[in-house]
């Protein structure tokens, strides 16, 4: 059990690897970023603290919420919570032409570079969400939500959440433009596209949590 644990632990960390890319891809298509992002850099840009830092930061206080809809906390929770935002500061200090998309194609490029960006981000939650290990906070709250709406698709639930964060984003002061319409309206759109053809459904899996990851590491 110790090994599959492990391997879950390891296919959590991928996950969030591969979702830090995608996120940063989005960041960099410079054309407006999605709804968490612009939150994000809002708040950073008001307190002068890392993007990575107020990304854990925000992680935290939704954690909260996750545990007030009694959504498992597991170590994949503490992981995304705590190391992703440092993932993307990893991808963004990446020199040229990992950095950032090429010059020079215009709007149309850079929405391509952003949908490329959440094919990414959504390849990388299958990753993480399917270890079992929990989900991260937000996707918790995501699943959380889901829980209580049954009849909507998991990416509807995921549209209508960008759209409050959306809100919240402005009154922030973060940047955004059509990048971040995009991101509203399609990001659940990618993610179920992903999930479908992956025929992964998240509300379904069984998380475990931190206290039964330890009993079953210690037997």
């Amino acid at each position: 059990m110790k090994k599959k644990i492990i391997k879950d632990w390891v296919r959590v960390l991928l996950g969030l690897f591969i979702f830090a890319l995608g996120l940063q891809c989005t960041i960099r298509a410079s054309i407006g970023i999605a709804p968490w992002d612009m939150l994000t850099m809002g708040l950073s840009w008001h307190t002068g603290f890392s993007y990575g830092s107020i990304y854990a930061f925000i992680n935290i206080a939704v954690l909260v919420l996750d545990i007030t809809m009694r959504e498992p906390i597991g170590f994949g929770t503490l992981f995304d919570a705590f190391l992703t935002g440092h993932f993307v500061d990893f991808w963004a200090s990446l020199p040229v032409p990992l950095k950032m998309p090429p010059t020079g194609y215009g709007v149309f490029f850079s929405v391509l570079f952003l949908i490329a960006g959440l094919f990414i981000m959504a390849l990388g939650q299958y990753f993480y969400m399917s270890a079992a290990q929990g989900c991260g906070p937000r996707d918790a709250f995501l699943i959380g939500i889901g829980k209580h709406l049954p009849m909507l698709p998991i990416g509807t639930v995921q549209i209508m959440i960008q759209a409050a964060i959306f809100i919240a984003g402005i009154i922030a002061g973060g940047p955004f433009g059509i990048g971040t319409a995009v991101s509203v309206f399609f990001m659940g759109g990618t993610m179920q596209i992903v999930f479908h053809a992956l025929r992964f459904e998240p509300r379904s899996v069984k998380s475990y949590d931190l206290f039964e990851t330890i009993k079953f590491f210690i037997q």
